[in-house]
């Protein structure tokens, strides 16, 4: 990552849906959008730097653990480093909610 500032951030992102990775989503995962909507900007992304899933046990007490989260760090177009993270089942709230931005890297001071 970068050596700047990092800034938890927790809030859902909008995807741009026609930039959906088919082939990861073919593969039975999370198409990672190459384009998404954050606080009304365009966020745009170069590189994927690493992904890794989290598991959590089955909510039904069969012992078997299940998928519950995709994470990505990403890097965007305008050098930010991003850590996103594809929520496998929305709830609460934010029922529609899938993407959420965690944190943002730059070198820039927070807005």
């Amino acid at each position: 990552m970068l050596c700047g500032m990092k800034r938890f951030v927790g809030e859902a992102v909008q995807p741009d849906p026609t930039t959906f990775d088919a082939a990861r989503m073919a593969a039975g995962g999370p198409g990672l959008p190459r384009a998404f909507a954050w606080r009304g900007r365009r966020v745009e992304v170069a590189e994927v730097l690493r992904e890794w899933r989290e598991t959590a046990p089955c909510r039904h007490g069969s012992g078997e653990r299940y998928v519950s989260k995709h994470w990505f760090d990403v890097r965007a177009t305008t050098g930010e480093a991003l850590r996103l993270y594809f929520e496998r089942r929305a709830r609460g709230r934010a029922l529609s909610a899938r993407w959420w931005l965690f944190s943002v890297e730059s070198d820039e001071p927070s807005p």
